[in-house]
């Protein structure tokens, strides 16, 4: 789309250059989407391009990885690959098998896959947005930048505040989210639905095992903002429920035309319970999985791929 309203883009990544009428451009895939009045009253005047930011995608270190904003979902969905080849000892992260069918659940073309950032799928805090659920699920830590030389940092799942809403002020800017090493390396589960084949996640939950027996379950994309329970160990069917029904009263959960909010919570109380299942047999075991799934993908970058129409952000 056109964005005539635009008079400037300036390559910067201070943000004591925001001002009132700007807006940061990553990969552009949502601004040139949706147009320069879609975000606020205003039309956007200058966009603050991070293209030239240099930041490395992905540092790995004994604490976990550390992502930055504008890291492609390509650059991302190749990293396991990317990781066993280079030997960086992270074999023991199990958490790393989220990556591919977290990008998977963008289902988009391998030209968005390209241009879409994690960073700004996570600004855009749609409650489908599969950036958000893998980061949530990890217990992912976001740092902000802010003017002035400010830096703070939250949980990614209080940095989603509700349907297109987060914590960021203005002028703020998502720099990068820290994965710890502790959440890679528990046992993880996932779970997708669909209203329609290859259509937006309706549901999205990840289940993780701590290797202390500790159980969290983050339930996306059914929920107008993530929404997290947490167990000492992993509780029974019952135990699980009850504190499904607690922690998302009838009005978060999310109401489109991609799932009605009744279907939702009952589809969020079944795959929570698979999960719960899965995690609670020997790794491995065959588990009765619901929603819609995609096979393993060739060890190739995305871009050489141009056949995965059907995959992406």
């Amino acid at each position: 789309m056109d964005m005539n309203t635009i008079e400037a883009v300036v390559r910067t990544t201070d943000p004591a250059d925001w001002r009132e009428g700007d807006a940061w451009l990553a990969g552009g895939t949502v601004l040139f989407s949706y147009g320069s009045t879609a975000f606020g009253p205003e039309p956007l005047r200058r966009l603050l391009d991070l293209g030239s930011a240099g930041w490395q995608p992905v540092t790995v270190t004994a604490d976990g990885l550390e992502i930055a904003a504008t890291c492609t979902v390509a650059e991302f969905y190749a990293l396991p690959d990317k990781l066993a080849e280079e030997g960086a000892g992270t074999e023991d992260w199990p958490g790393l098998d989220l990556i591919r069918p977290c990008c998977d659940s963008f289902v988009a073309s391998f030209k968005v896959w390209n241009m879409s950032t994690v960073g700004g799928n996570l600004c855009t805090s749609l409650p489908a947005g599969p950036m958000i659920s893998l980061c949530a699920g990890l217990d992912g830590t976001a740092t902000v930048l802010g003017p002035g030389g400010s830096r703070r940092e939250l949980p990614v799942a209080d940095f989603i505040t509700g349907d297109g809403q987060n914590a960021l002020a203005p002028g703020e800017l998502l720099r990068s989210v820290s994965l710890p090493a502790s959440a890679l390396s528990s046992r993880v589960a996932f779970r997708r639905l669909s209203l329609s084949n290859l259509g937006r996640s309706a549901v999205l939950l990840i289940g993780r095992l701590d290797g202390g027996g500790q159980f969290t379950l983050t339930v996306t994309a059914a929920t107008k903002r993530p929404v997290q329970l947490r167990f000492g160990s992993l509780p029974e069917a019952p135990e699980l429920a009850s504190e499904l029904e607690a922690a998302i009263p009838a009005g978060l959960y999310h109401d489109d035309i991609h799932g009605l909010p009744g279907w939702r919570r009952d589809m969020t109380h079944r795959l929570a319970e698979e999960i719960r299942a899965e995690l609670g047999m020997p790794a491995g075991a065959p588990a009765e999985v619901s929603g819609d799934f995609w096979p393993p993908q060739p060890a190739q970058p995305p871009q050489q791929t141009q056949t995965q129409t059907k995959r992406g952000a």
